[in-house]
């Protein structure tokens, strides 16, 4: 199975072209946007773009992404919404969380409270595709190069629940991949410059194969 992860698309038309680009260009199973779908507004003509790329898409919220845009998702066939859900796609499991937590900068929502992981927790597993829209905390999230932003609640839910991977967006300035204990990290952000992360699992094997970040 091939998974293309992005995330901080914010609406913007140059990186939903992005997309486009790499999903026409690395022919992925599905796509996962991990979170900052649309920008605060009517979100529509980026879930029709979307929708219309011809694959499964499996999205979380955002800070950006407002409570009442998963409604909107939901009339698209092709698009699922994880948040507080599990899926099962290829014989692999995927779960998500919405939302976002407190940082040293604006945000309009801030789900990442300890009752939420606590409810999320029961969800993951080892087996799990783990989508969420903040990384960790410690993990892929300096701000200026040194502030470390991510969610605490996360971090702990991770160590706990050991999920195979997790997919994360929402520090742009910190993409790229890093292993804490064994669960691979992925940072997809595109919103600085970045087109996204292909991960390739081999069907024969349970284990991750390589995982390229895009040229």
């Amino acid at each position: 199975m091939r998974i293309y992860a992005v995330a901080d698309i914010h609406a913007k038309p140059g990186r939903l072209d992005i997309v486009r680009a790499g999903v026409a260009g690395h022919a992925p199973d599905v796509l996962v946007v991990a979170g900052d779908v649309s920008n605060y507004i009517n979100p529509h003509a980026v879930f029709r773009r979307l929708n219309d790329l011809g694959l499964p898409v499996m999205v979380v919220r955002g800070n950006t992404d407002l409570a009442w845009h998963e409604r909107c998702c939901r009339r698209y066939a092709r698009i699922t919404c994880l948040h507080m859900w599990k899926v099962k796609f290829k014989g692999f499991l995927f779960a998500g969380i919405s939302g976002t937590l407190p940082v040293p900068f604006g945000t309009r929502f801030r789900l990442f409270e300890k009752r939420l992981i606590e409810r999320a927790s029961r969800l993951v597993c080892p087996e799990t595709i783990l989508v969420v829209h903040p990384p960790p905390h410690g993990t892929l999230d300096r701000v200026l190069g040194r502030l470390n932003a991510g969610s605490r609640g996360l971090s702990g839910m991770i160590a706990r629940c050991m999920p195979r991977v997790v997919l994360c967006g929402h520090i742009h300035e910190d993409p790229g991949m890093e292993q804490t204990g064994p669960t691979l990290v992925i940072n997809c952000s595109i919103g600085a410059g970045g087109k996204g992360i292909i991960v390739d699992f081999d069907d024969q094997n349970p284990e991750i194969s390589p995982v390229a970040k895009m040229a």
